[in-house]
């Protein structure tokens, strides 16, 4: 029987987590080496593959909890995020350099977007087999 302390309050601490991670790392990773601020998109590839380890490190042993199956949770996990990833590498470069809106206004937007359709992915396809064996 599922307390109030399960799976799903442990998801929105460790999506908070990730989130905090996940919008502090890209603009300091801007602020603290100014090169990168000109080469946006090499930080954010820099953020995305740190954030990326970061958020399947703190969803399978700290949410999930699962065993095994390392390389096809990581392939799937990542899978969703390669989708999010693509669209944000399309429209970045176009909201920042044609409609003139700062790199972190754009992050934040993806990140959101993430946070809304992360749950459902990550508990129905990512980490199903622990949802089959709890």
């Amino acid at each position: 029987m599922p307390g109030i302390g399960g799976r799903p309050l442990r998801f929105l601490i460790a999506g908070g987590v990730n989130t905090l991670v996940g919008l502090t790392f890209y603009p300091l990773l801007l602020w603290a080496m100014p090169p990168m601020r000109t080469h946006y998109l090499v930080a954010l590839g820099i953020a995305q593959i740190t954030c990326l380890l970061f958020a399947f490190t703190t969803y399978k042993y700290g949410v999930f909890r699962t065993r095994g199956n390392v390389v096809r949770e990581f392939g799937t996990f990542s899978g969703f995020y390669l989708v999010n990833y693509a669209a944000n590498w399309a429209v970045l470069p176009l909201l920042v350099e044609i409609v003139g809106v700062h790199p972190s206004v754009v992050q934040t937007g993806f990140t959101l977007i993430v946070i809304a359709t992360s749950w459902l992915w990550h508990s129905r396809v990512t980490f199903r087999a622990a949802e089959r064996a709890a």
